[in-house]
């Protein structure tokens, strides 16, 4: 079912060359563009739509510790990871050595993408609508993950929730961490546009 969905969502978006045409927009963006933009307008006050929040990027991150002593394992994690975001990820490096844990500045400590455009809202949409109802008893996002300024957070345990990734193909379930940045200047800002753009939050405890 999953895989339908995902094939469902590529159809929609119609054919694609080298990529994605100059006049190919993913039906998030263009959902935004369309409807949610002219409602966040209204709804937060506004002055003009360029006032309005909207995505800037997202970030993939996914740590990868055996890296030190297997670097197979690293090349595994950016070929998952490429896999699901479409875009080539990059080697993560260490800032600092952190003797207790073996880590030398400078060592591959795991993999990271940064999703802009087209891939970002696509991304997105394979999330909402197809990633997050795979996780077992979820309940919805934590609202408290937004930082303050707008951008928000989550961490998401197991890659095998991506259709995109074949559990017999692995050779370890690993998590990652997904970075939401937005232009918003407020959590409330930033809380209204990821909920126009479909992503599930949990109410707000009493």
């Amino acid at each position: 079912m999953a895989r339908a969905r995902v094939r469902e969502i590529r159809e929609e978006a119609g054919p694609r060359e080298n990529g994605a045409p100059a006049d190919y927009k993913p039906r998030l963006k263009v959902m935004y563009e369309q409807e949610l933009r002219a409602r966040l307008k209204d709804e937060l006050g506004a002055a003009t739509v360029m006032d309005v929040p909207r995505l800037q990027k997202i970030t993939l991150n996914m740590g990868v510790g055996e890296a030190k002593t297997d670097a197979k394992q690293l090349d595994a994690a950016i070929e998952e990871l490429t896999t699901i975001a479409g875009q080539r990820a990059q080697v993560r490096k260490a800032r600092k050595s952190i003797a207790q844990f073996k880590i030398r500045t400078g060592m591959p400590v795991g993999a990271r993408v940064t999703l802009r455009g087209a891939r970002m809202y696509e991304f997105l949409d394979r999330l909402v609508s197809i990633a997050l109802p795979r996780i077992r008893d979820f309940r919805g996002l934590n609202p408290r993950s937004l930082d303050g300024r707008g951008n928000f957070s989550l961490g998401i345990a197991e890659q095998i929730i991506f259709p995109e990734i074949n559990y017999d193909d692995i050779q370890q379930v690993r998590g990652l961490d997904v970075a939401i940045t937005t232009t918003a200047k407020t959590d409330e800002q930033a809380l209204a546009l990821l909920r126009g753009l479909g992503l599930p939050f949990a109410e707000r405890e009493q």
